[in-house]
């Protein structure tokens, strides 16, 4: 791979070159590789097989967990969220000690690896809020649920500049990855001035299925705002916004 120089910036193929844009710049790598029916059926690459099956499997995965979250999300990813998603998916199914390589799946695997996972790089939820929370998941009531004892905003929620007002979401999902279905639940505050003021106790219960026996992934976060003539803005169109999965049980 090497970096395109130059005041003419080339996309497509020339020969065995081909030129594209990533988000590092303008790049040009030599064509080639292994013939795709080679890696099919060569036993030389079983591994290699096994390794896609098994990714391929993590990409499901992160999307079905991404779409639970979609509705939190719409302000709270940065631009590399899918692939790093995946990769800790990835993680999580190497963690299966039960079924053959190749064949290891999330659900014998260790969901709870991806406990702390951050949505947007770019704004981590642990450099943001500095309130004191608690999360919990309650299998038997299908509760999954975060107190915040009341805090004040200036002191306890680092708000990148612009900001005036915030919001704390959170929300629920119990996920059947095999289905790729779920069922999700989410909650937030109203828009809240960041100032000198105490909050209110937050409170917030996202209700999943009783006695579930899927993955429970309970996530926190805040959506940051800028009030212009009375009316409130999104900053940044939410790249400052932090989200997190702050508890996960798997089973």
């Amino acid at each position: 791979m090497a970096r395109q120089k130059g005041i003419i910036k080339l996309k497509g193929t020339i020969g065995d070159i081909t030129f594209y844009k990533t988000k590092d710049g303008h790049l040009a790598r030599e064509k080639g590789g292994i013939d795709a029916s080679r890696i099919a059926n060569d036993p030389a690459f079983q591994r290699t097989r096994e390794n896609g099956s098994e990714f391929g499997r993590a990409g499901k995965a992160g999307k079905t967990l991404r779409t639970a979250m979609r509705k939190l999300l719409l302000n709270s990813a940065d631009s590399r969220m899918v692939s790093r998603l995946t990769q800790s998916m990835v993680k999580v199914i190497q963690a299966d000690v039960v079924s053959e390589r190749g064949l290891r799946n999330v659900i014998d695997g260790e969901t709870e690896l991806l406990t702390g996972f951050e949505f947007n790089i770019g704004g981590k939820l642990g450099t943001s809020l500095f309130a004191p929370f608690v999360g919990a998941i309650d299998r038997v009531s299908g509760d999954l649920s975060i107190a915040l004892e009341p805090f004040v905003p200036a002191n306890m929620i680092a708000a990148p500049s612009g900001s005036t007002h915030f919001k704390i979401i959170s929300g629920g999902a119990e996920i059947d990855f095999e289905a790729e279905t779920f069922v999700v639940s989410t909650s937030e505050t109203a828009i809240l001035p960041w100032d000198t003021n105490e909050t209110v106790a937050i409170n917030q219960v996202n209700s999943v299925t009783a006695n579930s026996t899927k993955p429970l992934f309970l996530a926190l976060g805040i959506e940051f705002y800028q009030e212009v003539n009375g009316r409130m803005y999104p900053l940044k169109n939410g790249s400052y916004n932090p989200l997190s999965l702050v508890q996960v049980s798997g089973l």
